[in-house]
């Protein structure tokens, strides 16, 4: 069990309103830290901030980060705040390297003035591109393939340069694999307006909400041809952030952590696997391969687990899914009743 007492210790999340970001908000208030979400709303919601203040502003609004951050005056901050959809990040990529770089720049020079030196940042599996050796190190070049995994590839950079300028500066960035599932109270979860993501889009379609789910490409070096891919739960991911400003907390060196179960799913078990929980045997077409997908993406992810303690506690596809689940039925009911 994760025990982790940040009893008191401030901590600014920036995009706190967000799927991710709010899941480790929840986190935050149950360890006891005093909470500030600085979010735009323009993809997070405030009903998903259970804990902490919420401050509605830009990363690029950097009159009001530098006048948020001195009068709360945090720790530390964790990072989320960013555009995250692949496909849009090719075909807008200046709003990727504004949302993603320069902003994460503007937040960087706003805590350097106000002598903040401690950060986690969300980054990503994307930084890789398409990996030849699986599972995937953290020590793996980085080759990223579109301009979402260029965009945190620079920050992560950002983050290197400045901690080797000033050894005060430590940060941990954790570049996650597929997230994927919700509170189990179905208090909070995904809740995009353009789902992008497997197990999201399959039980919106056994909801009806898509007449059918497409599988790209079936030819795939796989055991059934589709691709696999590393599914954490959003709450096991929550952990993996606490535990790692535990680590800066307790003096820590700056560093660079996979955040995965390590093992994978295919897009056709997932499928089946959604199929069972809702109980709906919702439709699915063949479409052909999207430019990009490689065909397996797995973290090796001992790191985290031996160095900084992490213990996942819902790795299992089913309890992943099933969650997910729960939370499109309650987000069903919340928008019936709002409308």
């Amino acid at each position: 069990m994760n025990q982790i007492d940040l009893k008191n210790r401030r901590i600014l999340v920036t995009g706190g309103a967000g799927y991710i970001g709010s899941h480790v908000v929840k986190a935050l208030g149950e360890a006891g830290a005093e909470i500030l979400v600085y979010d735009n709303l323009s993809t997070g919601n405030a009903s998903a901030v259970l804990s902490g203040r919420l401050v509605v502003g830009d990363l690029a609004d950097t009159v009001l980060m530098k006048k948020t951050v001195e009068s709360f005056r945090p720790e530390a901050v964790i990072h989320f705040a960013a555009s995250i959809e692949v496909g849009e990040s090719v075909s807008r990529p200046l709003k990727y390297y504004r949302n993603n770089t320069v902003n994460a720049l503007n937040l960087l020079e706003v805590l350097r003035a106000c002598r903040v030196d401690q950060m986690i940042f969300s980054s990503t599996a994307a930084v890789y591109g398409e990996p030849e050796l699986i599972p995937v190190a953290e020590q793996t070049p980085l080759d990223p393939i579109n301009p979402y995994g260029a965009s945190k590839m620079m920050t992560e950079r950002l983050l290197a340069d400045l901690s080797a300028a000033d050894p005060d500066f430590r940060y941990v960035a954790l570049r996650y694999f597929n997230v994927a599932g919700a509170d189990p109270q179905s208090r909070i979860g995904q809740d995009y307006k353009n789902p992008t993501h497997l197990i999201t889009r399959a039980l919106k379609t056994a909801l009806g909400v898509f007449p059918q789910l497409g599988i790209f490409g079936r030819d795939y070096p796989t055991p059934d041809g589709t691709c696999i891919r590393d599914y954490i739960h959003v709450d096991d991911l929550a952990t993996a952030h606490l535990v790692a400003l535990k680590h800066l907390m307790d003096g820590g060196d700056s560093d660079i952590f996979n955040c995965g179960y390590g093992h994978g799913a295919s897009v056709a078990e997932v499928v089946e696997v959604a199929r069972t929980v809702t109980g709906v045997d919702f439709k699915i077409v063949d479409e052909p391969r999207r430019d990009g997908d490689p065909p397996e993406l797995v973290a090796r992810c001992q790191r985290l687990r031996t160095e900084l303690g992490w213990q996942p506690e819902h790795d299992d596809l089913a309890y992943i899914v099933k969650t997910a689940w729960d939370w499109e039925l309650e987000l069903q009911k919340r928008q019936e009743s709002a409308g």
